[in-house]
């Protein structure tokens, strides 16, 4: 079985505003299982449609997105 990267963090920032799979799937035009896949992170949205998300939640569309960067522990 192949362990799944998370990539995107849309399910966090979909609890965080108390809106709903559904709801996200009007605001930007998409079925609501596409939604369910994207926040399972079984594929990732284009560019285009990330920037409608970010837009749709009133969010930086850096908050969708799981860092790259290890944080550095003070020294």
């Amino acid at each position: 079985m192949e362990n799944k990267i998370k990539i995107n963090r849309i399910k966090a920032v979909l609890a965080e505003k108390d809106v709903s799979h559904k709801e996200l799937a009007m605001r930007v035009g998409i079925a609501p299982n596409s939604v369910t896949r994207i926040c399972n992170n079984e594929f990732q949205p284009t560019l285009k449609l990330l920037r409608e998300i970010a837009l749709a939640l009133d969010v930086d569309i850096r908050e969708l997105l799981i860092s790259t960067r290890v944080p550095q522990s003070s020294q």
